[in-house]
C-alpha cells in the first residue's frame, strides 16, 4: 500500500476493484465506513460477482472477468474528455510533459501492439524519452506536443469509448458512467480517491498492467502521495508484505535489490548494471544508493569476508532464465530439480493445473514439507491423490511447525506496518518454529561441509549465523528472532563518522542514509533500517497517541521506510510546501522551523527543492513506463482462454505472455493424463466446447488452500463442501437445482471435478456483442486431506502467467458445467 489502513478514512471516493474487502479484509471496512460517515465518501465496487462488498457499496458495476484494463482505460478516457485532470500535479510531479522518442509507435498506431515487437518479445529502444545535451528528459510545459507523454496517452485511450468499453466488459452503461463520474471528481486538489485491490486484479496474464492502469488513473487525478489517496494492495496473507520485503521472490534480494545474474561476476559490474543514473539535479534517484545497500547486505551475511569475496558467495542466476513459480514446476516435471522445501506452501492445491504439479512432485528425489498438518503436497503420493504409492520414488519428510501464536517475531501487513507478535504458548510435541528449523539445517549443513568438503563450501562455512547461544558443540542453539531483527536493521562494524556524528562499532544504524558502501555497516534489509534503535525495538511499540489527529500513529509499531506512513508525500504539497488539501494535510513546511511537519517526509530538501517521486530515476511519477515487458501504456487484451473477440484491437491476447514451446510441452505432459497436451495444460485460445467463464475466489470461513482451516472443526462445519456458484439464469438453462451435484470440466481436465451447485443472484449473465456469456465461480480451498475434503478448482485452471511476474491466470479461464446424471 502506498498509504495505510487508517488513511482510508480521509478518502472522498473509494474504488474497490479486484477485491472483496468486506469479506477478505474486514478490518479495512472500519476505515471505509469512517470515510463514509465523516466525509460522505462514496464506495464504488467493480466486480463480476455481487459480493458482500457490493452489498454495502453506494454504486456497483458488474464486469466480465478479465476486462479490467478496458474498464479502467474507459475511466482514463472519461477523465481526459471531461477535463477532470489535476493539471498542476501532472505537469509538476509526473512525466506528462516529457517528450518521447519520435520513433515510438503505440497500440493506437499498430492495432494493439507497440513498436519493437519481435516475435514474442519487445525491443524497447523506442520506449524512451528525448533528452537534452545534459541527458535530462526534454519537456513541453504545454503538453500539446504530439510526442509528449500526455498526448500519446490521450491518443492511446481515445479508443476506449464508453460504448466500446461496455461492449467488452458487459457493464451497464449507466453504471459505468456513474463510477467514472464519482471517482474522477476527486481530481480537485482538496479531494482524494483511493483504490483498493487484491488478487482479482493481479491474477491475469496482464495483471501487472491492471495495476499500472490504476497508477495512470491516480496520477492524472493527483491521488498519489495524498491523504485518502493511493493505490493500495490488500495482501493475500498477514505477512506476504514481509516475505516480499525480505526477498522471498526469486528475482530479488531483501529490500528489493536485484538478484545477481551470471554475467555479473564482480560487485563492480553488478553495481554498474543495477544502479540507475539520473542527470536531473532535482531528482533524488534513491536507487542510486544501491552500492551501499548491497555492501551492507553482504556484510550482514558474511561478516568476516571482504565485499568482493562476499559477492562471489552469492549464487548467480542465468541471465535469460525465469525461476518463478510456473517455470520451477515446469523444470520439476522435466526431472531437472532434485529436491524441494515446501515451507508453509501447498502447491498440490494452490498451483494452476494442479494435476501437473502433483505429477511434477513425483519427479523429485526428496521433498521436505514444513507445516502444521499433513497437506496435499506432503501426501501427493498417497492413494487419495489418485496415484499408486508404489510408483512414487520421492522420499518425503514432514516436519511439524509452530503456529503463529507459538512463536514470536515481526509481521508486516499490507500498509508496510511491521508489528511485533509475541509467543503465547510453546508448540506441541516436536514441532519447532521456522527459525529453529532453519538453524538446525544451517548447523548440520555446516557440519557436513566441514567434514566432507564439496565443490565450493566457503559460502556455507563462512556464513554469519549468530542468532542464539553458542553451545559447547560449537553450534547455535535457541536462536532468537530479536537478534535477527537487529541484523536486519543493521549496525556499524567499525567506529565510523557519518554526517559529523561518530558511531561506535555495534551501534545500530539509525536509518538507511547512514549505510556505507565500504563494508563498515551491515544491514540485512536496508528498508528496515530505523526499525531497531540502540534502546528499543520499534516494532514493539504500542503508543496510541496521534498528535496530528490525522491517523499517523507514528509511535504504534514501525512502518518502512523510516516510519513513513504515506509514500511520496511531498506530492501532497504545492511548491511552497503547503498542502493541497488543507483539511487533511500529510506534511507541510514550517518556515519558522525550516522543517517539514506531519508525516516523515519522503526525501530531503525544502519546498520545490527536489522532485517527489524519489524511487524513479527522473523523480516524477510515470504515466509512460519502459520498465514493463508488455507495453509502456496498459492495453486491453483478452484472457488466454476467452470466447469473446477483442474489439479494441486486432491483438486478441498479449503477444509477450510466457508460453512453453511444443517440445517442452511434450516433455512435460503425460499423454495419458490429458488429451491434447499442447492446449490442455498450458491454455488454449480456441475451446468452443468450454463456453463458460470461470473464476476462483475465497470465502471468509477458509484460508488459502485450506491446509489450516480444513483441519478446524468449527470452520469445516460452516463450509464443508466445494461448490460451484452460478446464476439463476444459467442454472435454469442447464436444469440444475441448488445443492445438486455438477461436473465441471476444462480442456485440461475432461474428466472434470464434482461439486455442489450453488445457485445465487450474485452472478448474472452478460450480453457481449449480442451474445449471452455465463460466468461461474469456485473457491480454491479444497483438496484431499483434512477433516473435510473436496474437489480442487485448480485441477481446471491454466498453466500460464503474467508477462511481467508470471503470476498465474486464476481469475478467467473456460470451463463447461453439466448436471451429474445418476
Amino acid at each position: 500500500m502506498t498509504n495505510h489502513w487508517n488513511d482510508i478514512q480521509h478518502a472522498d471516493a473509494i474504488l474497490i476493484m479486484g477485491s472483496n474487502a468486506a469479506e477478505n479484509h474486514p478490518i479495512s471496512f472500519k476505515w471505509v465506513n469512517e470515510a463514509r460517515a465523516k466525509r460522505g465518501a462514496k464506495l464504488l465496487n467493480v466486480d463480476p460477482r455481487f459480493t458482500r462488498t457490493s452489498a454495502v457499496a453506494d454504486h456497483y458495476a458488474r464486469i466480465r472477468s478479465g476486462t479490467d484494463i478496458a474498464f479502467l482505460g474507459g475511466m482514463i478516457n472519461y477523465a481526459i474528455r471531461n477535463n477532470r485532470i489535476n493539471w498542476d500535479y501532472i505537469r509538476d510531479y509526473s512525466d506528462a510533459a516529457y517528450l518521447v522518442n519520435p520513433d515510438f509507435r503505440g497500440a493506437a498506431d499498430l492495432d494493439g501492439v507497440f513498436s519493437g515487437l519481435k516475435g514474442s518479445t519487445y525491443d524497447k529502444s523506442t520506449w524512451s524519452y528525448q533528452t537534452d545535451e545534459n541527458g535530462v528528459p526534454k519537456r513541453d510545459e504545454t503538453m500539446q506536443d504530439p510526442n509528449s507523454v500526455f498526448q500519446l496517452l490521450k491518443k492511446h485511450y481515445a479508443r476506449y469509448t464508453p460504448e466500446k468499453v461496455c461492449e467488452l466488459t458487459g457493464t451497464d452503461p449507466k453504471d459505468f458512467e456513474t463510477v467514472c463520474d464519482v471517482f474522477t471528481a476527486t481530481y480537485l486538489p482538496e479531494k482524494s480517491g483511493t483504490i483498493m485491490y487484491a488478487m482479482g486484479t493481479t491474477q491475469h496474464t496482464y495483471g501487472s498492467q491492471n495495476v499500472r492502469a490504476f497508477s495512470v488513473l491516480q496520477i492524472l487525478l493527483g491521488n498519489i502521495g495524498v491523504a485518502g489517496g493511493g493505490i493500495n494492495a490488500l495482501r493475500g496473507e498477514s505477512n506476504v508484505q514481509g516475505s516480499t520485503d525480505h526477498g522471498a521472490l526469486y528475482h530479488i534480494l531483501p529490500g528489493y535489490l536485484k538478484y545477481p545474474k551470471a554475467s555479473e561476476q564482480s560487485l563492480a559490474v553488478y553495481n554498474t548494471n543495477n544502479t540507475p543514473k539520473s542527470n536531473d539535479p532535482m531528482s533524488i534517484n534513491w536507487w542510486g544508493n544501491t552500492p551501499k545497500y548491497m555492501a551492507s547486505l553482504l556484510k550482514a551475511w558474511w561478516r568476516d569476508a571482504d565485499l568482493e569475496t562476499g559477492y562471489s558467495y552469492l549464487p548467480k542466476i542465468d541471465d535469460t532464465t525465469n525461476y518463478s513459480y510456473l517455470p520451477i514446476f515446469n523444470e520439476m516435471a522435466r526431472g531437472n530439480i532434485k529436491g524441494m522445501f515446501a515451507w508453509g506452501m501447498n502447491p498440490a492445491v494452490g498451483a494452476p493445473s494442479a494435476r501437473l504439479i502433483r505429477r511434477a512432485l513425483a519427479k523429485l528425489e526428496w521433498l521436505v514439507a514444513i507445516d502444521l498438518w499433513e497437506t496435499e503436497t506432503s501426501a501427493f503420493w498417497q492413494k487419495e491423490a489418485g496415484v499408486d504409492p508404489s510408483t512414487i520414488n520421492t522420499e518425503v519428510f514432514l516436519l511439524p511447525a509452530a503456529a503463529s501464536m507459538e512463536k514470536e517475531g515481526s509481521v508486516a501487513n499490507s500498509s508496510r506496518l511491521a508489528q511485533w507478535r509475541y509467543k503465547a504458548v510453546n508448540p506441541p510435541g516436536r514441532a519447532e518454529d521456522d527459525l529453529a528449523i532453519l538453524t538446525m539445517l544451517v548447523n548440520k549443513t555446516k557440519e557436513l561441509y566441514a567434514k566432507e568438503g564439496g565443490a565450493f563450501p566457503d559460502p556455507i562455512l563462512n556464513l554469519s549465523w549468530n542468532y542464539g547461544k553458542l553451545g559447547l558443540d560449537g553450534k547455535i542453539h535457541h536462536p532468537s528472532p530479536r537478534e535477527v531483527a537487529k541484523e536486519i536493521n543493521g549496525f556499524f562494524l567499525v567506529d565510523k563518522e557519518v554526517d559529523g556524528k561518530l558511531y561506535k562499532a555495534g551501534d545500530m544504524v539509525p536509518g538507511f542514509p547512514a549505510l556505507q558502501d565500504d563494508g563498515s555497516t551491515c544491514s540485512g534489509n536496508w528498508l528496515y533500517c530505523n526499525s531497531i534503535s540502540d534502546t528499543e525495538n520499534r516494532m514493539m511499540r504500542r503508543d496510541t497517541s496521534d498528535p496530528t489527529g490525522l491517523g499517523f500513529y507514528h509511535n504504534w509499531a514501525w512502518c518502512w521506510p523510516m516510519n513513513r506512513r504515506i509514500i511520496y508525500n511531498r506530492a501532497s504539497v504545492d511548491k511552497k510546501g503547503q498542502p493541497f488539501a488543507k483539511d487533511k494535510p500529510v506534511i507541510w513546511w514550517s518556515p519558522l522551523k525550516k522543517a517539514w511537519l506531519g508525516d516523515v517526509p519522503d526525501g530531503g530538501g525544502g519546498p520545490g527543492a527536489k522532485h517527489p517521486f524519489i524511487m524513479v530515476p527522473h523523480g516524477r511519477a510515470q504515466l509512460f513506463s519502459a520498465s514493463m515487458t508488455d507495453g509502456p501504456f496498459p492495453e486491453h487484451y483478452e484472457p488466454l482462454e476467452s470466447q469473446v473477440r477483442n474489439t479494441i484491437s486486432a491483438a486478441q491476447v498479449s503477444p509477450v505472455i510466457m508460453r512453453w514451446d511444443k517440445k517442452v510441452q511434450e516433455e512435460v505432459c503425460d499423454p495419458m493424463l490429458v488429451e491434447g497436451c499442447n492446449a490442455a495444460v498450458f491454455g488454449c485460445e480456441e475451446a468452443p466446447e468450454f463456453p463458460i467463464v470461470c473464476t476462483t475466489y475465497r470465502v471468509v470461513e477458509h484460508w488459502q488452500t485450506g491446509q489450516m482451516t480444513r483441519w478446524l472443526p468449527w470452520l469445516t462445519e460452516l463450509v464443508p463442501n466445494q461448490f460451484v456458484e452460478m446464476s439463476e439464469e444459467f442454472a435454469k438453462e442447464k436444469g440444475i437445482r441448488n445443492g445438486e451435484l455438477v461436473r465441471v470440466t476444462s480442456i485440461r481436465n475432461r474428466e472434470g471435478i464434482i461439486a455442489n451447485a450453488y445457485v445465487t443472484k450474485r452472478f448474472k449473465p452478460f450480453t457481449i456483442n449480442g451474445e449471452t456469456v455465463h460466468q461461474v465461480g469456485m473457491t480454491w480451498h479444497f483438496g484431499y486431506k483434512g477433516l473435510v475434503t473436496g474437489a480442487n478448482a485448480n485441477d481446471l485452471s491454466p498453466f500460464v502467467g503474467d508477462a511481467n511476474t508470471m503470476i498465474p491466470e486464476y481469475k478467467a479461464f473456460l470451463v463447461n458445467v453439466e448436471k451429474v446424471r445418476r
